[in-house]
């Protein structure tokens, strides 16, 4: 699998990849995106560099746009991937996706049907008006506007990346949404 998603992803996105355990790794992720939290331990890439960044605008605490840079490698190895390939390369190890679902504690659930679930979660993240607004931390950033810290955690990493590279994954995901809708998946 790893070896696969060299091939897909490039050179140089071996380094961002967490290992052992990718396929339930990316399981994990993708069952917790919908949800409230997405653990830690679970993610299958590494962190990006720097901190979380923040201005103080007159009293009023935000996203700095300069933080969207810390995540340009990741929304960049995204927006590049050949859609059909990855497709492909899902289809080809879709019984250890699968697998790992029901490790997970889904005996009887389809790991597609959460991964088209978390797909549309994130296509329905909200695109608010920078600067984004945010109450200081007790051990994480909350947003002020009680819809943004309502939603779910996918829908705040995605709003993390700032505008442009939301737009720019949620292109991918949609092209990777219509490309799933016509898979012959393995069973």
């Amino acid at each position: 699998m790893l070896q696969a998603l060299n091939r897909l992803l490039g050179s140089g996105a071996e380094a961002l990849l967490l290992r052992p355990g990718i396929v339930h790794r990316i399981v994990a992720t993708v069952d917790n995106l919908p949800g409230d939290k997405v653990p830690q331990q679970v993610i299958p890439v590494r962190p990006p560099g720097g901190s979380f960044g923040t201005l103080d605008q007159g009293g009023r605490l935000t996203i700095s746009p300069a933080n969207a840079a810390r995540y340009a490698r990741y929304v960049n190895l995204v927006s590049q991937l050949d859609t059909a390939e990855l497709v492909s390369t899902y289809r080809r190890y879709y019984p250890l996706f699968q697998q790992a679902y029901r490790e997970l504690g889904y005996p009887k659930g389809e790991f597609n049907d959460r991964l088209v679930e978390a797909i549309d979660d994130l296509l329905e993240a909200p695109q608010p008006e920078p600067p984004v607004s945010l109450v200081a931390p007790r051990a994480m950033f909350d947003y002020a506007d009680a819809d943004l810290q309502d939603a779910s955690a996918g829908q705040k990493i995605l709003i993390r990346l700032g505008p442009e590279n939301e737009a720019r994954v949620k292109t991918k995901l949609r092209q990777l949404r219509r490309a799933l809708d016509s898979i012959d998946l393995p069973r």
